[in-house]
Protein backbone atom coordinates (compact mmCIF):
# COMPACT_ATOMS: atom_id res chain seq x y z
CA UNK A 1 0.00 0.00 0.00
CA UNK A 2 1.00 3.45 -0.75
CA UNK A 3 1.60 5.64 2.23
CA UNK A 4 -0.26 8.45 0.83
CA UNK A 5 -3.48 6.23 1.60
CA UNK A 6 -2.96 6.90 5.29
CA UNK A 7 -3.39 10.33 4.81
CA UNK A 8 -5.61 13.15 5.36
CA UNK A 9 -6.84 14.85 1.78
CA UNK A 10 -4.72 17.84 2.37
CA UNK A 11 -1.92 15.77 3.46
CA UNK A 12 -1.82 13.52 0.39
CA UNK A 13 -1.93 16.99 -1.24
CA UNK A 14 1.56 17.85 0.12
CA UNK A 15 2.75 13.87 -0.42
CA UNK A 16 2.09 14.01 -4.24
CA UNK A 17 3.66 17.78 -4.62
CA UNK A 18 6.53 16.55 -2.87
CA UNK A 19 6.55 13.74 -5.35
CA UNK A 20 6.34 15.87 -8.38
CA UNK A 21 9.07 18.61 -6.83
CA UNK A 22 7.19 21.39 -6.70
CA UNK A 23 7.36 24.33 -4.01
CA UNK A 24 4.13 25.22 -2.55
CA UNK A 25 4.74 28.79 -4.70
CA UNK A 26 5.44 26.77 -7.68
CA UNK A 27 2.41 24.71 -7.16
CA UNK A 28 0.46 27.31 -6.07
CA UNK A 29 1.27 29.67 -9.13
CA UNK A 30 0.24 26.74 -11.74
CA UNK A 31 -3.26 26.37 -9.63
CA UNK A 32 -3.45 30.60 -9.94
CA UNK A 33 -3.18 30.42 -6.10
CA UNK A 34 -1.65 32.43 -3.30
CA UNK A 35 1.16 30.12 -1.77
CA UNK A 36 -1.09 31.02 1.77
CA UNK A 37 -3.95 28.81 0.30
CA UNK A 38 -2.01 26.06 -0.59
CA UNK A 39 -0.46 26.09 3.37
CA UNK A 40 -4.07 26.38 4.37
CA UNK A 41 -5.03 23.13 2.53
CA UNK A 42 -1.96 21.10 2.98
CA UNK A 43 -2.37 21.46 6.84
CA UNK A 44 -6.33 20.64 6.60
CA UNK A 45 -7.29 24.39 7.85
CA UNK A 46 -8.88 24.65 4.34
CA UNK A 47 -11.00 21.91 3.11
CA UNK A 48 -11.46 21.11 -0.75
CA UNK A 49 -15.19 20.71 -1.55
CA UNK A 50 -15.51 21.40 -5.33
CA UNK A 51 -15.43 19.20 -7.76
CA UNK A 52 -13.45 21.58 -10.25
CA UNK A 53 -10.72 22.70 -7.31
CA UNK A 54 -10.02 18.90 -7.26
CA UNK A 55 -9.73 18.33 -10.73
CA UNK A 56 -7.32 21.46 -11.16
CA UNK A 57 -5.45 20.38 -8.27
CA UNK A 58 -5.03 16.24 -9.76
CA UNK A 59 -4.14 17.98 -12.81
CA UNK A 60 -1.56 19.85 -11.29
CA UNK A 61 0.14 17.05 -9.78
CA UNK A 62 -0.31 14.55 -13.11
CA UNK A 63 -2.73 12.05 -11.11
CA UNK A 64 -6.10 10.76 -11.59
CA UNK A 65 -8.95 12.42 -8.88
CA UNK A 66 -9.54 9.23 -7.28
CA UNK A 67 -5.95 8.51 -6.76
CA UNK A 68 -5.72 12.17 -5.03
CA UNK A 69 -8.46 10.92 -2.42
CA UNK A 70 -7.66 7.37 -1.95
CA UNK A 71 -8.95 5.28 -4.93
CA UNK A 72 -7.42 1.94 -3.58
CA UNK A 73 -9.90 1.60 -1.37
CA UNK A 74 -12.55 1.56 -3.91
CA UNK A 75 -11.03 -0.96 -6.10
CA UNK A 76 -10.95 -3.65 -2.93
CA UNK A 77 -14.55 -3.06 -2.17
CA UNK A 78 -15.61 -3.46 -6.23
CA UNK A 79 -13.05 -6.57 -6.41
CA UNK A 80 -15.17 -8.14 -3.11
CA UNK A 81 -18.27 -7.45 -4.49
CA UNK A 82 -17.21 -9.29 -8.39
CA UNK A 83 -15.59 -11.96 -6.30
CA UNK A 84 -18.69 -12.38 -4.41
CA UNK A 85 -21.08 -12.32 -7.99
CA UNK A 86 -19.07 -14.92 -8.87
CA UNK A 87 -19.49 -17.47 -6.32
CA UNK A 88 -23.38 -16.65 -6.32
CA UNK A 89 -23.32 -17.62 -9.93
CA UNK A 90 -21.24 -20.95 -9.28
CA UNK A 91 -23.71 -21.58 -6.56
CA UNK A 92 -26.90 -21.40 -8.83
CA UNK A 93 -24.87 -22.91 -11.55
CA UNK A 94 -24.50 -26.14 -9.21
CA UNK A 95 -27.47 -29.41 -10.29
CA UNK A 96 -25.63 -31.69 -8.39
CA UNK A 97 -27.99 -32.39 -6.50
CA UNK A 98 -30.81 -32.83 -8.36
CA UNK A 99 -28.56 -34.77 -10.82
CA UNK A 100 -28.02 -37.38 -7.86
CA UNK A 101 -24.53 -36.11 -7.05
CA UNK A 102 -25.31 -34.05 -3.50
CA UNK A 103 -21.56 -33.35 -2.11
CA UNK A 104 -21.27 -31.77 1.36
CA UNK A 105 -23.00 -32.34 5.02
CA UNK A 106 -26.69 -32.24 5.07
CA UNK A 107 -27.46 -29.87 7.83
CA UNK A 108 -30.86 -29.81 9.95
CA UNK A 109 -33.42 -28.16 8.31
CA UNK A 110 -33.83 -25.77 11.95
CA UNK A 111 -30.17 -24.51 11.58
CA UNK A 112 -31.23 -24.22 7.70
CA UNK A 113 -34.17 -22.34 8.41
CA UNK A 114 -32.52 -20.20 11.14
CA UNK A 115 -29.55 -19.38 9.07
CA UNK A 116 -31.78 -18.18 5.74
CA UNK A 117 -33.20 -15.77 8.60
CA UNK A 118 -30.34 -14.54 9.56
CA UNK A 119 -29.40 -13.71 6.33
CA UNK A 120 -32.50 -11.98 5.52
CA UNK A 121 -31.91 -9.77 8.59
CA UNK A 122 -28.60 -8.89 7.41
CA UNK A 123 -29.76 -7.95 3.97
CA UNK A 124 -32.54 -5.90 5.86
CA UNK A 125 -29.07 -4.04 7.48
CA UNK A 126 -27.71 -3.22 4.05
CA UNK A 127 -25.24 -5.76 4.97
CA UNK A 128 -24.47 -6.88 1.45
CA UNK A 129 -20.93 -8.52 1.21
CA UNK A 130 -21.87 -10.07 4.55
CA UNK A 131 -24.85 -11.86 2.38
CA UNK A 132 -22.57 -12.04 -0.34
CA UNK A 133 -20.36 -13.77 1.50
CA UNK A 134 -23.31 -16.42 3.01
CA UNK A 135 -25.13 -16.97 0.04
CA UNK A 136 -23.20 -19.33 -1.60
CA UNK A 137 -23.20 -22.02 1.61
CA UNK A 138 -26.66 -21.19 2.07
CA UNK A 139 -27.98 -22.29 -1.92
CA UNK A 140 -26.13 -25.03 -1.26
CA UNK A 141 -27.60 -25.96 2.24
CA UNK A 142 -30.67 -25.75 1.45
CA UNK A 143 -30.83 -27.43 -1.78
CA UNK A 144 -29.37 -30.51 0.08
CA UNK A 145 -32.30 -29.97 2.72
CA UNK A 146 -34.67 -30.07 -0.07
CA UNK A 147 -33.35 -33.20 -1.73
CA UNK A 148 -34.81 -35.55 1.84
CA UNK A 149 -38.27 -33.23 1.38
CA UNK A 150 -38.83 -31.53 -1.43
CA UNK A 151 -42.35 -30.28 -0.71
CA UNK A 152 -41.60 -29.86 2.82
CA UNK A 153 -38.66 -27.18 1.46
CA UNK A 154 -40.35 -25.79 -0.89
CA UNK A 155 -41.07 -22.44 1.23
CA UNK A 156 -37.65 -22.36 2.65
CA UNK A 157 -36.56 -22.66 -0.96
CA UNK A 158 -38.49 -19.68 -2.37
CA UNK A 159 -36.99 -17.65 0.81
CA UNK A 160 -33.37 -18.11 -0.16
CA UNK A 161 -34.14 -17.89 -4.27
CA UNK A 162 -36.08 -14.23 -3.15
CA UNK A 163 -33.31 -13.37 -0.94
CA UNK A 164 -30.82 -13.92 -4.01
CA UNK A 165 -33.08 -12.05 -6.23
CA UNK A 166 -32.78 -8.77 -3.90
CA UNK A 167 -28.99 -8.89 -3.72
CA UNK A 168 -28.65 -9.52 -6.97
CA UNK A 169 -30.50 -6.46 -8.10
CA UNK A 170 -29.20 -4.30 -5.53
CA UNK A 171 -25.71 -5.30 -6.91
CA UNK A 172 -26.64 -4.51 -10.88
CA UNK A 173 -26.31 -8.42 -11.68
CA UNK A 174 -30.16 -8.37 -13.23
CA UNK A 175 -29.80 -11.32 -15.54
CA UNK A 176 -28.63 -13.71 -12.57
CA UNK A 177 -31.39 -11.87 -10.98
CA UNK A 178 -33.71 -12.75 -12.93
CA UNK A 179 -32.57 -16.93 -13.03
CA UNK A 180 -32.43 -16.42 -9.35
CA UNK A 181 -36.28 -14.80 -9.63
CA UNK A 182 -37.42 -17.65 -12.10
CA UNK A 183 -36.49 -20.02 -9.85
CA UNK A 184 -38.07 -18.65 -6.58
CA UNK A 185 -41.31 -18.77 -9.10
CA UNK A 186 -40.72 -22.53 -10.46
CA UNK A 187 -40.07 -23.81 -6.92
CA UNK A 188 -43.63 -21.79 -5.80
CA UNK A 189 -45.63 -23.36 -8.29
CA UNK A 190 -49.12 -24.25 -7.51
CA UNK A 191 -49.26 -22.40 -4.12
CA UNK A 192 -50.74 -19.17 -4.63
CA UNK A 193 -48.70 -16.80 -1.60
CA UNK A 194 -45.12 -18.56 -2.46
CA UNK A 195 -45.68 -17.57 -6.48
CA UNK A 196 -46.93 -14.38 -5.23
CA UNK A 197 -43.85 -13.53 -2.56
CA UNK A 198 -41.44 -14.99 -5.28
CA UNK A 199 -43.50 -12.49 -7.78
CA UNK A 200 -42.69 -9.59 -5.75
CA UNK A 201 -38.80 -9.73 -6.81
CA UNK A 202 -39.84 -11.33 -10.41
CA UNK A 203 -41.12 -7.74 -10.75
CA UNK A 204 -38.18 -5.97 -9.04
CA UNK A 205 -36.22 -7.44 -11.91
CA UNK A 206 -38.25 -7.22 -14.91
CA UNK A 207 -38.41 -3.22 -14.08
CA UNK A 208 -34.64 -3.07 -13.49
CA UNK A 209 -34.36 -4.85 -17.19
CA UNK A 210 -36.18 -2.07 -18.54
CA UNK A 211 -38.90 -4.33 -18.94
CA UNK A 212 -41.60 -1.94 -17.09
CA UNK A 213 -44.86 -4.03 -18.92
CA UNK A 214 -43.79 -7.11 -18.05
CA UNK A 215 -43.20 -6.05 -14.47
CA UNK A 216 -46.56 -4.36 -14.33
CA UNK A 217 -48.40 -7.18 -15.44
CA UNK A 218 -46.76 -9.76 -13.46
CA UNK A 219 -47.24 -8.00 -10.73
CA UNK A 220 -50.89 -7.46 -11.48
CA UNK A 221 -51.39 -11.47 -11.59
CA UNK A 222 -49.71 -12.50 -8.73
CA UNK A 223 -51.78 -9.44 -6.85
CA UNK A 224 -55.40 -10.97 -8.00
CA UNK A 225 -54.28 -14.48 -7.28
CA UNK A 226 -53.74 -13.48 -3.82
CA UNK A 227 -57.30 -11.36 -3.84
CA UNK A 228 -59.12 -14.43 -5.81
CA UNK A 229 -58.17 -16.42 -2.33
CA UNK A 230 -61.26 -14.59 -0.92
CA UNK A 231 -61.90 -12.55 1.60
CA UNK A 232 -61.99 -14.88 4.50
CA UNK A 233 -58.27 -15.59 3.80
CA UNK A 234 -57.23 -11.78 3.69
CA UNK A 235 -54.86 -11.80 6.92
CA UNK A 236 -51.99 -8.89 7.32
CA UNK A 237 -49.72 -11.72 5.69
CA UNK A 238 -52.05 -11.65 2.63
CA UNK A 239 -52.69 -8.44 2.40
CA UNK A 240 -49.10 -7.62 2.57
CA UNK A 241 -48.34 -9.57 -0.05
CA UNK A 242 -51.24 -8.22 -2.29
CA UNK A 243 -50.58 -4.51 -1.39
CA UNK A 244 -46.64 -5.34 -1.70
CA UNK A 245 -47.17 -6.45 -5.72
CA UNK A 246 -49.75 -3.55 -6.32
CA UNK A 247 -46.72 -1.39 -5.41
CA UNK A 248 -44.80 -2.82 -7.76
CA UNK A 249 -47.40 -2.57 -10.57
CA UNK A 250 -47.75 1.01 -9.71
CA UNK A 251 -43.84 1.02 -9.98
CA UNK A 252 -43.90 -0.17 -13.55
CA UNK A 253 -46.80 1.83 -14.25
CA UNK A 254 -44.80 5.11 -13.79
CA UNK A 255 -42.08 3.74 -16.05
CA UNK A 256 -44.60 3.79 -18.42
CA UNK A 257 -46.19 6.90 -18.04
CA UNK A 258 -49.20 5.75 -16.99
CA UNK A 259 -50.30 8.20 -14.07
CA UNK A 260 -53.88 7.29 -13.97
CA UNK A 261 -53.23 3.97 -13.20
CA UNK A 262 -50.45 4.84 -11.10
CA UNK A 263 -52.77 6.86 -8.85
CA UNK A 264 -55.41 3.98 -8.70
CA UNK A 265 -52.87 1.33 -7.66
CA UNK A 266 -50.69 3.13 -5.25
CA UNK A 267 -54.63 4.50 -3.51
CA UNK A 268 -55.46 0.66 -3.82
CA UNK A 269 -52.49 -0.10 -1.92
CA UNK A 270 -52.66 2.69 0.42
CA UNK A 271 -56.35 1.20 1.22
CA UNK A 272 -54.75 -2.14 2.41
CA UNK A 273 -52.19 -0.54 4.15
CA UNK A 274 -54.37 0.58 6.76
CA UNK A 275 -55.65 -2.87 7.62
CA UNK A 276 -52.20 -4.04 7.97
CA UNK A 277 -50.31 -0.67 9.79
CA UNK A 278 -46.98 0.30 10.27
CA UNK A 279 -44.33 -1.80 11.80
CA UNK A 280 -44.92 -5.16 10.09
CA UNK A 281 -42.70 -7.20 7.94
CA UNK A 282 -45.00 -9.98 6.47
CA UNK A 283 -43.10 -11.92 3.59
CA UNK A 284 -40.16 -10.40 4.13
CA UNK A 285 -42.57 -7.20 2.44
CA UNK A 286 -42.12 -4.26 5.24
CA UNK A 287 -45.28 -3.71 3.71
CA UNK A 288 -47.26 -0.30 5.75
CA UNK A 289 -48.97 3.03 5.24
CA UNK A 290 -45.23 4.91 4.83
CA UNK A 291 -43.85 2.08 2.44
CA UNK A 292 -46.82 3.01 0.12
CA UNK A 293 -45.85 6.85 0.72
CA UNK A 294 -42.41 6.26 -0.07
CA UNK A 295 -43.71 4.34 -3.19
CA UNK A 296 -45.35 7.55 -4.49
CA UNK A 297 -41.90 9.30 -4.04
CA UNK A 298 -40.38 6.61 -6.59
CA UNK A 299 -43.39 7.08 -8.91
CA UNK A 300 -43.57 10.59 -8.95
CA UNK A 301 -40.31 10.57 -9.98
CA UNK A 302 -40.39 8.40 -12.72
CA UNK A 303 -43.53 10.30 -14.24
CA UNK A 304 -41.48 13.53 -14.24
CA UNK A 305 -43.07 15.11 -11.19
CA UNK A 306 -39.68 16.13 -9.24
CA UNK A 307 -41.75 18.67 -6.60
CA UNK A 308 -44.59 16.43 -5.78
CA UNK A 309 -41.51 13.07 -5.37
CA UNK A 310 -40.25 15.91 -2.95
CA UNK A 311 -43.59 16.49 -0.92
CA UNK A 312 -43.98 12.93 -0.64
CA UNK A 313 -40.34 12.54 0.51
CA UNK A 314 -40.73 14.68 2.81
CA UNK A 315 -44.31 13.99 4.31
CA UNK A 316 -42.81 10.44 4.87
CA UNK A 317 -39.63 10.81 6.45
CA UNK A 318 -41.07 13.33 9.06
CA UNK A 319 -42.95 10.91 10.49
CA UNK A 320 -41.25 8.85 13.55
CA UNK A 321 -42.71 5.27 11.95
CA UNK A 322 -40.47 5.74 8.96
CA UNK A 323 -37.74 5.07 11.41
CA UNK A 324 -39.10 1.34 11.60
CA UNK A 325 -38.59 0.31 8.34
CA UNK A 326 -35.59 -2.15 7.37
CA UNK A 327 -32.68 0.14 7.04
CA UNK A 328 -32.45 -1.09 3.56
CA UNK A 329 -35.47 0.40 2.66
CA UNK A 330 -35.00 3.77 4.48
CA UNK A 331 -31.03 4.15 2.64
CA UNK A 332 -32.91 2.83 -0.74
CA UNK A 333 -35.51 5.43 -0.83
CA UNK A 334 -33.00 8.43 0.00
CA UNK A 335 -31.18 7.57 -3.20
CA UNK A 336 -34.51 8.32 -4.66
CA UNK A 337 -34.99 11.35 -2.28
CA UNK A 338 -31.52 12.64 -3.67
CA UNK A 339 -32.48 12.06 -7.35
CA UNK A 340 -36.07 14.02 -6.69
CA UNK A 341 -33.95 16.86 -4.78
CA UNK A 342 -31.82 16.85 -8.33
CA UNK A 343 -34.48 17.20 -10.37
CA UNK A 344 -35.84 19.69 -8.29
CA UNK A 345 -32.74 21.86 -9.03
CA UNK A 346 -31.86 21.40 -5.31
CA UNK A 347 -28.38 19.94 -5.08
CA UNK A 348 -27.89 21.02 -1.95
CA UNK A 349 -30.71 18.77 -0.28
CA UNK A 350 -29.68 15.75 -2.64
CA UNK A 351 -25.87 15.62 -0.93
CA UNK A 352 -27.63 15.69 1.98
CA UNK A 353 -30.22 12.78 2.07
CA UNK A 354 -27.37 10.94 -0.02
CA UNK A 355 -24.53 11.67 3.24
CA UNK A 356 -27.64 10.96 5.23
CA UNK A 357 -27.97 7.30 3.47
CA UNK A 358 -24.14 6.68 3.19
CA UNK A 359 -23.76 6.74 7.20
CA UNK A 360 -27.21 4.70 7.57
CA UNK A 361 -26.19 2.09 5.12
CA UNK A 362 -23.02 2.81 3.63
CA UNK A 363 -23.52 -0.87 1.33
CA UNK A 364 -26.23 0.33 -0.12
CA UNK A 365 -24.49 3.59 -1.29
CA UNK A 366 -21.09 2.14 -2.02
CA UNK A 367 -22.18 -1.32 -3.74
CA UNK A 368 -25.61 -0.51 -6.00
CA UNK A 369 -24.82 1.05 -9.13
CA UNK A 370 -27.82 3.51 -9.30
CA UNK A 371 -26.65 5.32 -6.30
CA UNK A 372 -22.60 5.42 -7.30
CA UNK A 373 -24.47 6.88 -10.07
CA UNK A 374 -25.92 9.71 -8.13
CA UNK A 375 -23.12 10.31 -6.37
CA UNK A 376 -21.51 11.22 -9.58
CA UNK A 377 -24.79 13.04 -10.26
CA UNK A 378 -24.06 15.62 -6.72
CA UNK A 379 -20.75 15.98 -6.82
CA UNK A 380 -20.20 17.20 -10.19
CA UNK A 381 -23.10 19.69 -9.25
CA UNK A 382 -21.68 23.53 -8.63
CA UNK A 383 -21.02 23.79 -4.43
CA UNK A 384 -21.41 20.28 -4.24
CA UNK A 385 -21.25 19.39 -0.43
CA UNK A 386 -17.33 18.17 0.94
CA UNK A 387 -18.70 14.92 1.67
CA UNK A 388 -20.08 14.01 -0.92
CA UNK A 389 -16.93 15.28 -3.42
CA UNK A 390 -15.12 13.05 -1.27
CA UNK A 391 -17.11 10.13 -1.78
CA UNK A 392 -17.23 10.25 -5.12
CA UNK A 393 -13.41 10.64 -5.59
CA UNK A 394 -12.99 7.54 -3.43
CA UNK A 395 -15.61 5.65 -5.42
CA UNK A 396 -13.62 6.46 -8.56
CA UNK A 397 -17.30 7.98 -10.36
CA UNK A 398 -16.00 11.70 -10.64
Amino acid sequence: MDSSELLPVGRRVAYWRGRRKLSQQVFADRLGRSKSWVDKVERGVRSLDKVSTLRDIAAVLRIDTAVLLGRDTQSATTTARIEGVERIREALSAYDVALGRPTGRVLPAARVVRDVGHAWVRFQHARYPQVSAVLPGLLAGVQRVAADDHEASRPLLVEVYRLTASLLVKLGEVDLGWLAADRAMATGAGDPLLVAAATVQLSQVFRASGRARAAQSAALGGAYRIALLGPGDGGPGELSLCGALLVQAALGAARRGEDRAVADLLDEADGMAAQVGEGHDHHRTAFGPTAVDLARTAAALDLGHAGEAVAWHERATRRDVWRWLPLEHRAAHLVDAARAYLQADDPANAGRVLADADRMAPAEVRHRPAAREMVAQVARTPHAPATIVTLAAALGVT
